[in-house]
């Protein structure tokens, strides 16, 4: 594996401080949480809620399921609500309005209490039955393990149409040359890391929008906490919320938070 390169000392304070004292956010007390955050996903919830429950159940250990509702027009948070009334495990968070999908996983990420902590997309685009694979990475000792859509093993059932498949390798490619080198799909919504260390990471994230992974293994590889990249079976599912509009935006959050985490982009360590 590479070495990562030296942090803006700013930067590599503030990681020190935080593996050093607790963060100040709920000690970790169940085994698992997953991070759901929802926008206008009333037609898919309630399976995607009952799924992952089934799952979790059927895991064993201690667990919760926190949904992050980012200002739904529709009932995703009635929908939430009652699922949340039957079971003690499941939390509703609810934000006033729309602020972004980086927002939401920052505001349930935050506020879990979860060992290790997984965050996951409404369509299950990549199925939570995925996450097993990914357990085996942080058994293995890795901080981090994301799914992965690139590659001969990544189990592609349906494909996303051609222009958002190009505008996604273009934008791959500026990622890997601006904030995480090696890396070669940091967009797929399925991501599990150690609990503490998300926690610690998020409290330094700014980015409210879609470029907020980037961000997060961005501060992961600047605090020397490996992550691997593991190929999973994912479909493309209608109704996506992100827009062809919304990638000069994600370019532009991209930008300014290489700005802000002023320095030469870590290289980030493979498996």
């Amino acid at each position: 594996m590479n070495a990562v390169n030296q942090p803006r000392p700013s930067a590599l304070a503030t990681l020190a401080r935080s593996t050093a004292a607790p963060a100040r956010t709920a000690p970790a007390v169940v085994d698992q949480s997953v991070i759901i955050p929802v926008y206008n996903e009333s037609d898919r919830l309630a399976a995607t809620l009952a799924e992952v429950r089934a799952h979790l159940n059927g895991a064993g250990g201690a667990w919760e399921l926190i949904v992050v509702d980012d200002g739904s027009r529709d009932d995703s948070a009635a929908i939430a609500a009652r699922f949340a009334a039957g079971e003690p495990r499941i939390r509703l968070l609810r934000t006033p309005r729309n602020r972004g999908k980086g927002h939401a996983v920052r505001h349930g990420v935050l506020a879990s209490r979860g060992r290790r902590v997984l965050y996951c997309d409404a369509d299950l685009a990549t199925p939570i039955g995925e996450l097993d694979r990914l357990h085996a990475k942080l058994d293995a000792g890795f901080a981090g393990a994301i799914g992965s859509r690139v590659g001969p093993h990544a189990d592609i059932r349906q494909r996303q149409p051609l222009p958002r498949v190009l505008l996604g390798r273009l934008g791959n490619r500026l990622i890997r040359l601006a904030a995480v080198p090696g890396v070669g799909d940091t967009q797929c919504g399925f991501k599990l890391f150690d609990g503490d260390k998300a926690r610690r990471a998020f409290t330094l994230t700014r980015v409210d929008g879609w470029a907020f992974d980037v961000e997060v293994l961005y501060l992961f590889a600047r605090g020397d906490w490996p992550v691997a990249e593991v190929p999973v079976r994912w479909s493309h599912r209608a109704g996506s919320k992100v827009r062809m509009r919304d990638y000069p935006a994600t370019l532009a959050e991209l930008l300014r938070m290489r700005w802000r985490h002023r320095g030469a982009p870590p290289r980030v360590r493979q498996q």
